[in-house]
């Protein structure tokens, strides 16, 4: 079979902040919702493994269909906003589509599955229309809806299906608004309600069954911060009808009756214990999943619990008395966070993870002294990716989003793996306002703009360029020599109330000392200033660190721009940084002109009328397109030198206007292809145009103003086209490889030959796309490729051994392409040039 010509690197995402959202299957692999997706997180290779589109509204809850055998799972469950679930089924290794369930009317908020007979799958599904329903599916993909159950004016948070003790006659358990946990049962194709359990004071959030012996348990959590275990068992015939013995103190026992074909069970629910622990609302709760054990299945009796207080309780029976007590405590400190909301145990019970209202996962481990210890596992933006860009060394990304950070991500290799995994390693900005834009000036300094009229300039800490050293296995002296190193502040941390990173030097991390001492000479004295801790990193760092231990410092704000930022570039001799906001009248369309040495404005560029959406300068530095919601581009000449001024000055080279505009829709995205001489433009009109040739040899004779039209044929991509970007590796054939991201989410490449001349429609030819699984689910804001051929990350080598001619050879016939898209993720991508 061929190679591939497209392989997924990397997918960079984090949970949706819903509860019930993540599932640790029996198989190792963890499922969450991100956005419209449904990823497949496998934990030891640190690394999604699949993502599943489907969905067209938000998942908001996902579950295995767990087996009874604990083999690894075949079947996945998900809802979503759209009110639909969809059944995924294993085919041949790959998840794929197998059911879906319409009827719902509002946002799905919860969902369990068991098998049933024959290997139907029965699903218990609550959402916000007051309803829970329960679905029949079975192999011939067809869905039956068997009951609808409403609750009024109440909604259902959580639902949990079983089999009863010594029968194939289900139960559902639902918890809700209403602090009740309802009980029903589904027996000879009627469900019946059994009873309600009485207790909880407040919302129950979370619900969940157990199979110990021929009982069951259930444990109900609640916004009451307590959580209640019941215990369902079978009663026989005789002692179902006793009168009660006074003399005996038990505890109150509820029973109801089963009628199945011709024979009648009854089961009695007591109350088994209640736990007390957790200082705020209790949103989730699961048990230890059944291990066998020589040979026969066992369950260990333990239960995990999640909580806005920060903090995950793992709960057992004490050997002796059989009391149930708090084992362990877990949780994470500082950062301005809420808490958890829901978790997971894996298949062993040597690590659990938790899902924070951020959607970040937290991931512990059992390590051999049965310690637990924070564990390294994937991070992302929780809301859409705007921009990003590679560092000019092409060895880490940095991206903005909409949930007001910037995240910086680059390759880690554990010692014994075989390959680097891309991790999460630094936060440079968490902000107050949403991301838009950003630029790298160098290597360890970058402006990013976002919905204010500020830039902001950021540069890298002392103890991030150590760290980075360690990682990437570059020598910290290398490093250094790229940032004045004299002056390098420890790290950074943001004032309580304020929104701009202020430096921490050494000085201010001992301990403050106060002259008169108790006296505080102002109220803000009493409160430690400075969160920041320097971290020693041998691992990428876990959510809490990154929170507060590796901001980057602001250096400078940038003030000029009357509305808010749109669009950043800077030039490859990092000079010049260009910036444009939004704009509805031509007086805010200019684009302003900073130097990177003064930080002053040089230039303001009119040209445009409304917002310019995108800007590039040059390869060579020499010229900065931009392109506008105008539906028109313009080209700017950067100046000869003059004595009196040695700050660069750019002068209007080119423009279209109304009448030459070929594209008839905002043109979104421009790139420069790696000689300087052509240009591409896409537009929402599903145009891709390349422009030129841009010549500047003839700069004496400015007299007559230069020609540049279309070189290509028009391109039509099917698609409103988002992001365009050329690959600055040439293919085999001195062809210019192309990739545009559309706003279905998918990436097509070409390649286009400047030689065959627009007439004849054969210069450009498609070489590859994404399919299903790779593309984005929503519209692609950025594409970018590595600024040089090869992958990124530290190889596997031997010392001593020194790399072969092929080898060096194979790793250049690879290119890499990072996107960033409004489904919340950044997708890194290898692209293979020989399969092209």
């Amino acid at each position: 079979m061929a190679a591939p010509v497209i392989e997924t690197c990397h997918v960079a995402c984090c949970a949706n902040r819903t509860p019930n959202i993540v599932s640790w299957g029996r198989g190792g692999t963890i499922a969450f919702g991100t956005c419209t997706s449904v990823a497949l997180y496998d934990p030891q290779e640190r690394r999604v493994v699949a993502t599943l589109n489907g969905h067209k509204g938000r998942v908001n809850a996902v579950q295995w269909v767990h087996r009874e055998d604990c083999a690894p799972e075949s079947h996945l469950v998900s809802g979503g906003s759209d009110n639909h679930l969809i059944v995924w089924k294993a085919q041949n290794g790959k998840f794929i589509q197998s059911v879906e369930c319409k009827g719902h009317t509002g946002p799905v908020c919860a969902v369990d599955a068991i098998y049933v007979e024959d290997s139907q799958i029965l699903v218990a599904s609550s959402a916000s229309d007051s309803t829970v329903r329960l679905w029949l599916c079975n192999e011939a993909k067809d869905a039956e809806c068997l009951h609808t159950l409403s609750f009024g004016s109440s909604f259902m948070m959580d639902v949990s299906l079983a089999l009863l003790p010594g029968s194939r006659v289900p139960i559902l358990a639902c918890g809700g608004d209403n602090s009740q946990v309802h009980l029903y049962v589904l027996s000879n194709g009627e469900l019946q309600k059994a009873m309600s359990l009485q207790g909880h004071e407040d919302w129950v959030r979370g619900v969940a069954w157990t199979r110990l012996g021929g009982e069951l348990l259930l444990a109900s959590c609640s916004q009451d911060c307590l959580i209640r275990v019941w215990r369902l068992c079978a009663k026989s015939g005789t002692d179902a009808h006793v009168e009660d013995d006074h003399t005996i103190i038990k505890m109150k026992e509820d029973v109801f009756e089963v009628k199945e074909r011709d024979l009648s069970s009854v089961f009695a629910v007591s109350l088994e214990t209640v736990l007390a622990g957790h200082e705020n609302w209790v949103y989730g709760v699961h048990w230890q999943p059944p291990l066998y054990k020589g040979g026969e299945l066992q369950q260990p009796l333990s239960l995990l619990s999640a909580s806005m207080d920060k903090t995950m309780i793992l709960w057992a029976p004490e050997e002796g008395s059989g009391v149930w007590v708090e084992q362990v405590r877990v949780g994470e400190v500082g950062g301005n966070t809420l808490g958890f909301y829901g978790c997971q145990m894996s298949p062993d019970g040597s690590m659990i993870v938790a899902h924070a209202f951020h959607g970040a996962l937290h991931l512990w481990c059992k390590d051999q002294d049965k310690e637990w210890r924070p564990g390294v596992v994937i991070s992302g933006h929780f809301n859409a990716v705007q921009d990003l860009s590679w560092d000019p060394e092409g060895e880490f990304i940095l991206s903005v989003g909409s949930d007001q950070t910037t995240r910086l991500f680059t390759p880690w290799r554990k010692h014994d793996a075989k390959e680097a995994t891309w991790h999460e390693i630094s936060r440079p900005q968490i902000h107050g306002y949403d991301m838009q834009c950003l630029a790298m000036v160098g290597r360890f300094q970058f402006v990013s703009g976002a919905d204010e009229k500020v830039l902001r300039v950021f540069q890298a800490p002392r103890n991030f360029v150590e760290n980075f050293a360690n990682i990437s296995g570059t020598s910290r002296e290398k490093l250094l020599t790229f940032s004045d190193s004299a002056n390098l502040p420890e790290g950074a941390s943001t004032p309580a109330l304020g929104l701009s990173n202020k430096a921490v030097f050494q000085g201010d991390l001992g301990p403050k000392t106060n002259e008169k001492d108790g006296q505080f000479n102002s109220v803000s004295d009493q409160y430690q200033e400075s969160h920041f801790h320097p971290l020693i990193m041998t691992e990428p760092p876990p959510e809490d660190h990154l929170l507060q231990n590796t901001l980057w410092p602001e250096v400078q704000k940038l003030y000029g721009h009357g509305f808010e930022m749109f669009c950043l570039a800077s030039d490859s001799a990092r000079a010049v940084v260009a910036s444009a906001c939004k704009a509805s009248k031509a007086e805010h369309a200019s684009i302003l002109l900073w130097s990177t040495a003064t930080w002053r404005q040089l230039q303001s560029l009119p040209c445009h009328t409304l917002t310019v959406t995108q800007m590039a300068f040059s390869p060579n530095a020499q010229l900065l397109l931009a392109v506008s919601r105008d539906r028109t581009w313009s080209l700017w000449r950067r100046n000869q030198p003059t004595p009196e001024s040695s700050e660069p000055q750019f002068s209007l080279y080119a423009h279209t206007g109304k009448d030459t505009a070929i594209h008839s829709r905002i043109i979104w995205s421009c790139d420069w292809s790696p000689d300087s001489k052509y240009f591409v433009t896409s537009s929402r009109d599903k145009r891709v145009i390349v422009w030129g040739p841009c010549s500047l040899e003839d700069s004496e004779d400015n007299m007559l103003p230069p020609e540049i039209k279309p070189c290509s044929s028009i391109l039509d991509v099917g698609d409103s086209a988002t992001a365009v970007t050329f690959c600055p590796v040439l293919c085999s054939d001195n062809s210019f490889l192309l990739a545009v991201g559309l706003e279905s989410g998918r990436i097509l490449l070409y390649r286009w030959s400047p030689g065959q001349g627009p007439a004849g429609g054969h210069d450009w030819s498609s070489c590859g796309e994404t399919d299903i699984s790779q593309s984005h689910a929503l519209t692609v804001k950025r594409l970018r490729w590595r600024p040089r051929a090869g992958r990124v990350g530290p190889k596997n080598k031997m010392a001593g051994q020194t790399e072969g001619e092929s080898e060096v050879q194979e790793e250049s016939s690879w290119v890499q392409l990072a996107s960033a898209s409004a489904d919340h993720s950044v997708k890194i991508f290898n692209i293979n040039k020989r399969a092209l």
